[in-house]
């Protein structure tokens, strides 16, 4: 029996910038990613068997565990790549990461499961190997593969890696409310103004010259869902320097503030940091 623990880290938009929409529904984004200490934890066994399976489990009721989660869908890729036959995979998934919350969870639980089975199976496949299958699989993943402070273009599955710095995160997020990638996106689109900061393009010069980002903290998708959500006004009125990541509903602020007070219905994430890895073993 062969058994792996993975750490996969939940991602933070700095930036989120809408290029244009692609022919294929998707969008191109100019963003700069960050991984920050709050990890989902993977375990995964590969025993014998006579034919494939694969069955998950785990500590959320939020998530599928069936071939809708990324994480099976992940897995069904890689041994099929590797051209691997003859195991029962078994992953169990211990969710620490808020579900529909903008912070990455499952791209990142999927490329944790490639990353994993990879160091399982004695890197059958290479580096080049693992970004080509997460960019099948998502928009995030190779963000959350490569890990770090990254410069993410195309749909998010092109990166370049920046010069990381180290600052404190608190994270946010209103309880049960989640918003899908499909409605942000939707609602950006029907918006008739669209600015256009390039605040991707200072925050990198900002980057490279040791200069403060916070200045440069942006969201087109927050722009787009802002207004339809009463919890999100909410807290941009508690901490006006706080900035939502990804479809949210998730907003970060880079500080530490876990004296703050919000009502139970907020939940609270605090002593967190930015992190230079992304998946690794644990």
């Amino acid at each position: 029996m062969d058994k792996i623990r993975i750490k996969c880290p939940a991602k933070l938009n700095l930036t989120l910038e809408v290029v244009n929409r692609r022919d294929d529904g998707f969008h191109n984004i100019n963003s700069i990613m960050q991984l920050i200490s709050l990890y989902d934890i993977l375990e995964i066994t590969a025993l014998p068997s006579e034919n494939n399976s694969i069955i998950l489990s785990g500590n959320s009721t939020e998530i599928p565990y069936n071939e809708k989660n990324l994480v099976y869908k992940a897995a069904v890729l890689y041994m099929e790549t590797a051209k691997l036959s003859g195991y029962e995979l078994r992953i169990n998934i211990e969710k620490n990461i808020p579900v529909a919350a903008g912070l990455a969870g499952g791209s990142t639980d999927a490329a944790g499961t490639l990353f994993g089975l990879n160091k399982l199976f004695s890197e059958l496949l290479s580096g080049e190997d693992l970004h080509k299958l997460c960019a099948k699989l998502g928009s995030d993943l190779n963000v959350c593969l490569e890990g770090g402070c990254l410069h993410a273009t195309s749909r998010g599955e092109n990166v370049e890696r920046l010069p990381f710095i180290s600052m404190p995160v608190t994270l946010i997020k209103p309880v049960g409310l989640g918003i899908s990638a499909k409605e942000a996106y939707t609602k950006y689109a029907a918006k008739e103004y669209k600015p256009k900061y390039n605040n991707t393009g200072k925050m990198v010069e900002a980057l490279n010259n040791g200069g403060d980002i916070r200045k440069f903290l942006y969201n087109d998708l927050e722009y787009a869902v802002f207004d339809d959500y009463e919890e999100l006004r909410y807290i941009k009125s508690k901490l006006p320097a706080s900035i939502m990541s990804g479809s949210g509903s998730t907003y970060f602020i880079l500080e530490d503030i876990s004296n703050i007070n919000f009502p139970e219905n907020y939940q609270f994430f605090s002593n967190l940091s930015f992190v230079p890895d992304g998946v690794k073993v644990a």
